[in-house]
């Protein structure tokens, strides 16, 4: 009765987790959406190089996404790599911001990294839990 409990109260909280993360992977997504397609001068920075803020903005939506929804990682990088393809297409209907593919490339690696990182945690995590 007593593992019982604790199993319903693991699974609760990794439901709970689920959707936090799923949450700030939307806000985060949208948030890049905003910053990729403003005017170059409302683009926010946050004082390192450019590549930089890139993968790591798309490594911690990789990230969240996976850790959302560990089942659909292809889905996931779909949805990321696709949004990324979007947002740098759609830079090409500024008159100050363009696409470039090596900014594209950039993107996609860390939504990959990111999205690995976390399926490599979800993995490990599951395997630790049942060792015990």
């Amino acid at each position: 009765m007593i593992f019982a409990k604790r199993r319903d109260g693991r699974k609760k909280a990794i439901m709970n987790l689920r959707r936090a993360a799923a949450i700030l992977a939307w806000f985060l997504l949208a948030l890049i959406a905003v910053s990729t397609l403003s005017p170059i001068a409302m683009r926010p920075h946050i004082g390192t190089w450019v590549h930089v803020e890139r993968f790591g903005a798309y490594g911690l939506v990789g990230f969240l996404f996976a850790a959302a929804y560990p089942q659909r990682i292809a889905l996931v990088l779909g949805l990321v790599f696709g949004a990324a393809v979007g947002f740098e297409l759609l830079q090409m209907l500024s008159a100050d911001r363009h696409a470039r593919v090596g900014d594209l490339a950039v993107k996609m690696a860390g939504a990959a990294c990111g999205a690995g990182a976390a399926w490599c945690a979800a993995r490990h995590g599951r395997q630790l839990l049942a060792a015990k």
